[in-house]
């Protein structure tokens, strides 16, 4: 787990180095439009791999004044989109493959002269250390399906609170909704972990991972504050209807998975979830900013006592 999360935060942060300044230029061209700021927030985040460093980088452009506060709000849908492409990668057995990005990765980390280059090959060994370290997981915990304390554990997580509970606190912790997904996924993958128990905690990991872009509004103006309050009340709107309707949802992604085994059904559940909550609230986008606006007004520039003093009287 220690190499798990070591491969996600040092990815994510490489990745971040590789593309920083070119994702805040395109968040800049290609968001002038709802749609267009969905579909590209769908497109970054998928490369980056984190819906967190999308959503914080669209609110310091907010918080800039170089992104309108409408559009970053596709770019928050566009993220949660993203974000399930992760989920669907660790759904593949893909750790007897790791080498594959390992060896050029460190090869290129180690004998690189730019920058640049040990900046790709330290992505490179990133991204197969964490189907590697995924691998080592599920064969460690594979045991753990003859201890019947660890079953009767695992088994209350089909209680659809006390899932989602244990999704946004590991996800808190560790501040990696995909870390979290990678978990369960390899969970279930070795029979430790049911479909409910996998799909209630996968909606808590989805409120978790809001911690981190309401900490990168401090600080940063009224208009930055009510993106992050959106992307919470987006997933804690999504999560509710989800919890409530968890049966039917269940029942649905089994019907729609056919065959395939519980770790890809829960993968294919985070994509249908995230996707069905980005249709609901699409059309709604005005209306969330109309009530927004209202909630928390921009501040009126006030005139300086230079200016007061020129005036006339």
């Amino acid at each position: 787990m220690v190499l798990f999360l070591y491969a996600v935060s040092r990815l994510a942060l490489a990745l971040r180095h590789v593309a920083g300044e070119r994702v805040k230029s395109v968040l800049d061209r290609f968001t002038k439009t709802v749609p267009m700021a969905i579909l590209t927030g769908t497109v970054v985040t998928t490369l980056l791999d984190s819906s967190s460093v999308v959503i914080i980088l669209a609110i310091a452009l907010v918080s800039a004044g170089a992104l309108p506060f409408r559009n970053s709000l596709g770019v928050v849908l566009g993220a949660n989109i993203g974000t399930t492409i992760s989920s669907q990668l660790f759904a593949f057995d893909l750790g007897q493959y790791a080498v594959v990005a390992m060896l050029p990765g460190l090869l290129l980390l180690t004998l690189s002269k730019k920058r640049q280059g040990r900046t790709i090959g330290r992505a490179l060994f990133c991204f197969g250390l964490l189907f590697f370290s995924l691998y080592l997981i599920g064969e460690a915990v594979s045991p753990l399906k003859d201890y019947r304390g660890v079953q009767a554990w695992l088994l209350k997580l089909e209680s659809p609170v006390r899932g989602a509970g244990a999704g946004a606190l590991l996800t808190l912790i560790i501040q990696s909704s995909s870390a979290t997904l990678g978990m369960v996924i390899k969970l279930a993958a070795k029979g430790l972990l049911t479909l409910p128990a996998g799909i209630a905690v996968m909606l808590g990991a989805e409120l978790g991972t809001c911690s981190d872009t309401l900490l990168a509004t401090i600080g940063r103006g009224r208009a930055a504050l009510k993106t992050g309050l959106f992307h919470l009340s987006f997933n804690l709107i999504s999560i509710t209807i989800g919890l409530l309707l968890i049966a039917p949802f269940t029942a649905l992604v089994v019907r729609l998975a056919g065959h395939a085994d519980v770790a890809r059904q829960i993968a294919h559940a985070h994509v249908l979830f995230n996707v069905a909550g980005v249709l609901l609230f699409a059309p709604l986008l005005p209306l969330c900013q109309r009530m927004l606006d209202a909630w928390l007004p921009e501040e009126e520039p006030v005139k300086s006592l230079v200016v007061q003093a020129a005036q006339p009287a």
